[in-house]
């Protein structure tokens, strides 16, 4: 896209100087972050629920929660775009806030039941009769044993939020803007610099989130093989 003529710092100091770009920024990483905890939450919850339920009570219900992720964006994000404007909802964050939840939920459901139909047979019936009452067998025999699924529906709904376009371009309003929109804004002017430096800073911040990652499980293994050797 141009000609590379030497190294400068001056993109990243425009960058911290473009307000529409850290708003968008600001916009992005809040609504990334309640959508995926509040998803993950409702997400743990009703897969708990479904897991419980008989047959084709579940049967239909997984079917439901398919239709999100088998559709294509677009379709999701017009029905969710036509149900906000029957309930006459002002849209802007709390619309985009709420789309994201929506289409982020039956992610975590996915990521949650494999690790459930993984639990031993009666293990919270066996916390019942140990004397555990059901929230406190659900708090603390259930939910961490099935801790990794949560943990992968979290980082998913996370990705996922952040890397929408389509749903909340149908589900903005005036002032609220995602780093998607904005550089899909950008592309019919021309892409600035400071985008590449944005996406620089993000890119090196996930790739030291995950060698620290990958830095504790390597120092867990070796500890747990040092204890297994004693």
């Amino acid at each position: 896209m141009g000609h590379i003529t030497g190294f400068t710092l001056h993109w990243y100091k425009q960058l911290f100087s473009n307000e529409s770009i850290l708003s968008a920024l600001y916009y992005t990483i809040t609504i990334a972050v309640i959508a995926s905890v509040v998803s993950t939450i409702f997400g743990t919850i009703t897969a708990i629920g479904i897991y419980k339920m008989n047959n084709k009570p579940k049967k239909i219900l997984l079917n439901i929660n398919y239709l999100p992720v088998l559709n294509t964006e677009i379709v999701t994000g017009i029905a969710i775009m036509s149900l906000f404007a029957f309930f006459k909802m002002d849209f802007g964050f709390r619309t985009m806030l709420i789309s994201h939840i929506m289409f982020c939920v039956p992610y975590v459901i996915l990521s949650v039941l494999p690790k459930l139909r993984q639990l031993p047979e009666n293990i919270e019936e066996a916390a019942l009769d140990l004397g555990a009452t059901p929230w406190y067998a659900i708090r603390k025999v259930i939910i961490p044993q099935i801790k990794p699924g949560i943990i992968s529906g979290f980082l998913m709904a996370f990705t996922m939020s952040i890397d929408d376009f389509v749903i909340s371009f149908f589900n903005t309003g005036n002032g609220v803007s995602n780093l998607s929109i904005e550089i899909y804004g950008m592309a019919r002017r021309g892409i600035k610099p400071e985008i590449n430096a944005l996406s620089t800073l993000m890119f090196t911040t996930v790739l030291i989130l995950i060698i620290l990652a990958n830095r504790k499980d390597s120092i867990i293994r070796n500890t747990v093989n040092r204890s297994e050797i004693d």
